[in-house]
């Protein structure tokens, strides 16, 4: 990445993983531009937080035009260094309950596909002159529920996700012709302020480690995916979770 420096696209950044990556990256010295259906939170105190905010509803996939113009109207170069698609929604029944196959209407399963699937590939359809222009890297964020029935996460997050694996394969093999990388992280139960009830038992019975992960692990593999020195990796997806899914 010589000299200049690196701008990064990060969606979900408001919490949890997002908000660990956000950190990481800035001390690293990266630019970052955030997207999140909400207006800018005073809760976001990194540095030029407010500058870098953009306002967008994935779920609403005729905005996604209008983010990519934003954030080339942003970029001083026409270079986009890193994209990092986090955004995830996994609704939930009544009293926090797991939506099964039963349960999920076409309204939930277009809400969840349209924010964890779909405007990740059209984000990155819109932007690839500015991703192939800096030779950037994709970072997709799956999840353990990508491959294995979770017993928190509902069937639409967890088909979601899967399918964001095989796009992750489908953008290494595509756009690794013209000099963008794309892999995934997947990761298992992080300590986020939105984990499950249940969730220490579920560390005890499943994770080796025996512990939750911290949001700032998995911050740093995607640092280590979006870097010079995971030049030659593409198409991976790198599982963060302790050895859940061995």
């Amino acid at each position: 990445m010589s000299s200049e420096r690196p701008y990064m696209l990060l969606t979900g950044a408001s919490r949890g993983i997002g908000h660990a990556t956000v950190k990481l990256f800035q001390e690293h010295g990266w630019r970052i531009l955030t997207v999140s259906r909400q207006p800018f939170s005073e809760e976001c105190r990194w540095p030029s937080a407010r500058e870098s905010h953009i306002q967008a509803d994935l779920a609403d996939l005729s905005q996604i035009d209008g983010l990519a113009a934003e954030v080339r109207g942003r970029l001083p170069d026409g270079k986009l260094h890193a994209l990092v698609n986090n955004a995830g929604i996994s609704p939930k029944g009544e009293g926090g309950s797991r939506l099964g196959v039963a349960a999920t209407d076409a309204a939930v399963w277009t809400q969840v596909l349209n924010v964890n699937l779909i405007s990740t590939a059209l984000i990155a359809r819109a932007l690839l002159p500015e991703l192939e222009a800096a030779r950037g890297s994709i970072v997709n964020v799956t999840s353990i529920a990508g491959s294995r029935v979770h017993p928190f996460a509902g069937v639409a997050y967890a088909a979601s996700k899967a399918a964001l694996a095989s796009l992750t394969r489908e953008m290494a093999h595509e756009f690794g012709r013209r000099g963008i990388r794309a892999n995934a992280i997947a990761p298992g139960e992080i300590e986020t302020s939105i984990l499950s009830p249940g969730t220490d038992e579920l560390v005890t019975a499943e994770v080796p480690m025996q512990r939750l992960g911290d949001p700032r692990e998995v911050a740093e593999t995607i640092h280590f995916l979006c870097s010079s020195r995971s030049s030659y990796i593409n198409g991976a997806e790198i599982h963060i979770n302790g050895g859940q899914h061995v």
